[in-house]
């Protein structure tokens, strides 16, 4: 037993007398390139609400008579961009366009679901309603990307005095976002 505990002992302090001091050591070094690249993308989506701008009941006879009131409502889009990413979003004229819509200056209409009545309406990109939205880059809402999703803000409006048969009227428009 003794026998180990000295041959052990040996051992150890010879692998001190063997150990490098830092002035013996010797280093070499080399550049690691570390690359990435961060593709700048967008997407769009239906918001709140399933993507569905409701305006509720329209009243021809009272309320949104020609001498009444128009008719107001919102939807919501998602929107998510790379963050500092630049894109357009534009919305389609829809299914029933009225004849003399074009992209730029869109006349929508909802279309009854039981017959071939419709009922215009209008989409703006401000809560004052004073900037349509279109289907162009010009007449499109620009967008800058915060890398998050963000809710957009759809304002329509249905003009008063439209006589029109009730019934439920509904259309499908287009969102797109161009980056």
């Amino acid at each position: 037993m003794n026998a180990i505990k000295t041959a052990v002992a040996a051992v150890t302090a010879a692998a001190s007398l063997v150990a490098f001091s830092p002035a013996e050591a010797a280093t070499a070094t080399a550049n690691l390139n570390v690359t990435a690249n961060v593709g700048g993308g967008c997407s769009i989506g239906s918001g709140i609400g399933g993507g569905t701008l409701n305006f509720g009941t329209y009243d021809p006879v009272v309320v949104n008579s020609a001498s009444g009131v128009d008719l107001f409502g919102t939807g919501t889009l998602s929107v998510q961009c790379t963050l500092l990413r630049t894109a357009v979003i534009t919305l389609g004229q829809g299914l029933y366009p009225a004849s003399g819509s074009v992209d730029a200056a869109p006349l929508r209409r909802m279309r009854n679901t039981a017959s071939a009545d419709y009922l215009s309406y209008f989409l703006y990109q401000d809560i004052t309603r004073l900037v349509v939205w279109g289907n162009t880059f010009g007449t499109g809402l620009p967008f800058l990307g915060t890398g998050l999703p963000v809710p957009v803000l759809v304002y329509g409006t249905v003009p008063r005095g439209q006589n029109v048969p009730s019934g439920t009227y509904n259309d499908t428009v287009v969102a797109t976002i161009t980056f």
